[in-house]
């Protein structure tokens, strides 16, 4: 396995790459980092060359010290590590990116895999879930213990599950790399208002994306995540969508085998 740090000019980003074969990209959620494939990581690198990468203000990577463009960041990982074309993977911010990069950089995505995303410019509807304000007012306070205790039980739990619900281990994991980027600050200092964001947005592009595309959602994840994916799904010609019973925001943790086939069966048709 290749272990090294990208340079991007003003800071680092940690990757790992292993396997032969075509290239095949992971990118992570915006509370977690490349660990949360820990589980895929096995199952993929038979098949193919699988690179997966920290984004800046997460896992190994240097912190974020201002706004950023994610989808800037990954091409020149890219670029640095002489990728021309990949199939590319994305889970919730992870997966915006793509879709972000997919739209800018076609001729770089042989196929796209969306995990519990939304594409750039979706207008969330409805009152946010309580614990989203509960989290915002822990950020003001600095209780950042608290800020990564909402984090996980919004994402991995989810709204319908109470944490005991919900396998200890995945939850431990995740708390375990979520505490590094609220540390940090990330989301505040990177994500808040990122720098340069593709305009105009993905949701009104979805029908340029001319790539195979599977869209994988957690049934037990917000209303408004699912309702993204019928509308990935609706508008991005030939689209596929599978929706995991029993997981919320990050069913790859969740329920691995089953996520991992499918993926499988998916590149194999592409």
């Amino acid at each position: 396995m290749a272990v090294g740090y990208a340079e991007l000019g003003d800071g680092k980003l940690y990757y790992e790459i292993e396997g032969k074969g075509e290239m095949f990209v992971l990118c992570h959620a915006g509370f977690l980092d490349s660990r949360m494939w820990e589980a895929q990581w096995d199952a993929f690198t038979q098949y193919y060359r699988v690179l997966r990468f920290d984004m800046r203000g997460f896992g190994r990577s240097d912190p974020a010290t201002g706004p950023i463009s994610r989808r800037q960041d990954f091409y020149c990982l890219l670029q640095e590590l002489g990728i021309e074309r990949a199939n590319v993977l994305g889970c919730s911010m992870g997966a915006e990116m793509a879709i972000d990069f997919t739209l800018e950089h076609p001729e770089m995505v042989k196929s796209l895999i969306i995990v519990s995303g939304t594409p750039g410019g979706f207008e969330m509807q409805g009152e946010p879930p309580s614990q989203v304000l509960e989290m915002l007012q822990a950020i003001e306070q600095g209780d950042l213990e608290r800020v990564s205790k909402l984090q996980v039980h919004l994402w991995v739990d989810g709204i319908y599950r109470r944490p005991e619900q919900v396998d200890s281990d995945v939850r431990t994991r995740a708390a375990e790399m979520n505490r590094i980027a609220v540390e940090n600050g990330t989301w505040a200092k990177a994500d808040a208002n990122p720098l340069n964001p593709l305009k105009p947005p993905a949701v009104s592009r979805l029908v340029e994306i001319a790539v195979p595309v599977l869209v994988i959602c957690g049934a037990l994840d917000h209303p408004e995540i699912l309702r993204a994916a019928d509308l990935l799904a609706n508008r991005i010609k030939g689209a596929e969508k599978i929706i995991l019973a029993d997981t919320a925001h990050v069913p790859n943790m969740e329920k691995p085998a089953e996520f991992n086939r499918l993926v499988l069966e998916f590149l194999s048709r592409v």
